[in-house]
């Protein structure tokens, strides 16, 4: 049986630091109207230099607001609001998106169905946050594999995938390729191959389930 490539095989750099912290939260709001002045500017199909003959701003000034590199004036977002056909409300619209949170309880966990269910996969489903601000949604399963676990349902979807191991021992399939996934064994894969376990070997088996895919 073949054996997932380590992680560091990959030899790529990731893109974002997840000890980054962002700038105070004034800072916070410059950068959101920046994001909405932009973004309706695009919408539009107009140049900065075209945004700046319509209001009066200068294309240097113009240019500090979208980068979130300066607080625009009232007034201002007055001269941007006409400009751009919008509420000057809908500058702020960024700044004051909920960023929400799911805190779920040891075995509180809501049962789901999905398929495999029937064959003695157990699926509680950990958390969600629908509409989030990234665009993705995320599916945090805890699943468990019993005795009466005697059918091996294929999965294939769309999205990513991620195992952790928590218990037991499994032999799960990713294509035509087969990995023995023992207590703190993790898999990551792409979630459009058939997929799912192939053989159980030590049970109960649990495992932690992350699906990522584009938001509908």
């Amino acid at each position: 049986m073949s054996k997932p490539n380590p992680a560091g095989d990959a030899n790529q750099t990731l893109s974002q630091d997840p000890h980054a912290v962002r700038e105070p939260r004034d800072k916070n709001l410059e950068s959101a109207i920046g994001h909405e002045v932009r973004a309706y500017r695009k919408k539009l199909g107009i140049t900065v230099t075209d945004l700046s003959v319509a209001t009066g701003v200068s294309i240097g000034m113009l240019s500090k607001i979208e980068n979130g590199n300066i607080s625009p004036s009232l007034t201002t977002l007055q001269s941007l609001s006409r400009a751009l056909g919008v509420p000057l409300t809908s500058f702020f619209r960024g700044f004051e998106e909920p960023r929400n949170a799911t805190f779920v309880k040891a075995g509180k966990g809501v049962n789901a169905e999905r398929r495999g269910t029937r064959a003695g996969h157990q699926y509680s489903l950990l958390g969600l946050i629908d509409n989030n601000t990234t665009g993705v949604t995320v599916e945090p399963y805890l699943i468990t594999l019993t005795t009466d676990s005697d059918v091996f349902p294929t999965f294939q979807h769309e999205g990513m995938e991620f195992l952790y191991m928590l218990e037991g021992e499994v032999v799960y399939r990713h294509g035509e390729q087969l990995y023995t996934m023992q207590t703190g064994d993790s898999l990551f894969f792409d979630a459009d191959a058939p997929h799912g376990p192939e053989q159980l070997v030590t049970l109960p088996a649990r495992y932690l389930s992350i699906i990522s895919y584009p938001q509908r």
